[in-house]
């Protein structure tokens, strides 16, 4: 029988998986979290429990929030087991299991009077998040932060009752400065480029509606490192409990199932102070750019490459895309052809080589990620991991034929039926709107590039256009193996 997740049942669970080698009870908080997710869990706060385990800084355990219904869901189920995670780590051919106890508390997401209490407490140092790439307010074609969004206009208008996680650090730093404390330092850990950037423009931004004063006082005061984030981690449902359970003998209400490899690159840009986790394996960098960008568009954008064929396929799970030989010889065709060559150099690395070990990534049967998370919200992923390739090809003058089809097989999907006919449950935030452009693109495929604000100046390109219309216009006609088959012959 599984024993069920606990501080107290730690020692026996030492026999199935490894645990947390320090004392939880003398941990205290350095780090306010936003987003206590799968991702976050299987890696900010496994690099974390890594470094406690060593006996170094105690004082930088985590302290977990959020501002979704999502965020409470998930502490809640964490309350219920002492806030302790199961992290399964899987290779092809091993799987092992750990249990991470970094976090020490959580905050509801709707007690924002005690997040703005936590905020500013003198502790508190460093603020991360993890709220997705689409969580950052940030106009797609212009790559500019949107103070128009609604959510930012009511921080703006309401400073002093924010609901947003940039409205939220605003006011919380405004309590500092006002009380002389010194700033935290706030660290995304998001999957976009720039992401400290992005950050600093979001919580710049909503402090300008209210008082542009404050906001000037917030970027030349306030660190945002830029940091490239890297770990495999689907999503948690029954299967993953039934495996644990069953390999482990462990009852874990949201596990997290993940990949062995981990990375983590950081800008070192923290002047209230950092635990020390260059000693467990993190890079620290003077400038993450060239980091962020190979991961971004290899292994983000190559996932982009593979969800669409495959979910049009019906395939379900990532790895079966890539024992399917057309799916797999389409990534490795753009990616090599397309994607790989025009990533600058990046320091002591080999992008060709970063490729191959994506593909055995990508391939690893363990993970059981699906190809429906990798199809979700296009509308924000594409124009961070897809278009800024195109474009870069297109100014200097390089074909850009299997982008192009990879762009028409995301509008054939989110036209909402498969190659079988069965209907794609909504998979996009903005769902509504890309269904009925895409069905509008049947007939005139510019309908598709006149998105803006995904598209910008691409969408507008005479060579897109053309390549673009010529494969969507080959997918409805001929369907997705065939249209392949055409592509890779060539």
């Amino acid at each position: 029988m599984a024993i069920k997740l606990s501080t107290e049942a730690l020692p026996a669970i030492a026999a199935k998986a490894r645990v947390p080698g320090y004392d939880r009870s003398a941990l205290s908080a350095g780090i306010l979290h936003f987003g206590i997710g799968n991702f976050h869990r299987a890696h900010q706060a496994a690099y974390l429990d890594d470094l406690f385990s060593t006996g170094r800084d105690h004082d930088f355990a985590i302290i977990g929030t959020g501002v979704t219904e999502h965020d409470t869901r998930i502490a809640s189920v964490l309350a219920g087991q002492d806030l302790l995670t199961t992290l399964v780590e899987q290779e092809a051919h091993r799987s092992d299991a750990r249990v991470t106890g970094s976090m020490i508390a959580t905050i509801p997401p709707e007690d924002r009077a005690a997040i703005l209490d936590k905020l500013a407490d003198p502790a508190i140092r460093i603020v991360s998040m993890t709220v997705t790439e689409g969580g950052y307010f940030v106009n797609a074609a212009t790559g500019a932060f949107d103070p128009a969004h609604p959510q930012i206009a009511a921080d703006g208008a309401n400073p002093a009752d924010p609901k947003t996680v940039f409205g939220l650090i605003a006011a919380g730093l405004r309590r500092r400065r006002d009380a002389g404390i010194a700033p935290f330092t706030v660290m995304s850990c998001d999957n976009l480029p720039h992401n400290g950037a992005a950050a600093r423009n979001a919580v710049v931004g909503v402090a300008a509606l209210s008082d542009p004063g404050f906001a000037a006082w917030i970027r030349q005061n306030v660190a945002f490192p830029n940091g490239m984030v890297d770990r495999i981690t689907p999503a948690t449902g029954d299967r993953e409990r039934t495996l644990l359970a069953a390999d482990f003998g462990i009852e874990d209400a949201w596990p997290v199932f993940c990949e062995d490899f981990r990375q983590w690159v950081l800008e070192d840009n923290f002047p209230a102070g950092r635990p020390r986790l260059e000693e467990v394996g993190v890079q620290f960098v003077p400038d993450v750019t060239p980091f962020e960008m190979m991961k971004i568009r290899i292994l983000n954008g190559g996932h982009a490459v593979i969800a669409y064929p495959a979910g049009l396929m019906d395939i379900h799970f990532v790895h079966e895309a890539m024992e399917n030989p057309l799916v797999a010889a389409f990534l490795e065709k753009i990616e090599r052809e397309e994607i790989v060559p025009v990533v600058p150099p990046v320091p002591d690395t080999d992008t060709s080589a970063y490729f191959a070990l994506i593909q055995r990534r990508f391939a690893n049967p363990k993970i059981g990620d699906t190809v429906r998370r990798l199809c979700l919200d296009g509308s924000n992923r594409q124009p961070k991991f897809i278009i800024p390739t195109i474009a870069d090809r297109l100014d200097q003058g390089l074909p850009i034929s299997g982008l192009a089809l990879e762009s028409a097989l995301w509008c054939r999907y989110c036209f909402g039926t498969t190659e079988s006919g069965a209907t794609i449950a909504p998979n996009d935030p903005n769902w509504e709107r890309m269904t009925e452009t895409a069905a509008a693109a049947k007939d005139n495929p510019d309908a598709w590039l006149a998105m803006e604000d995904i598209y910008g100046a691409v969408g507008r390109n005479a060579v897109f256009r053309e390549a673009f219309a010529g494969w969507l216009n080959a997918l409805w006609r001929d369907g997705t193996r065939a249209t392949l088959e055409r592509y890779l012959a060539g």
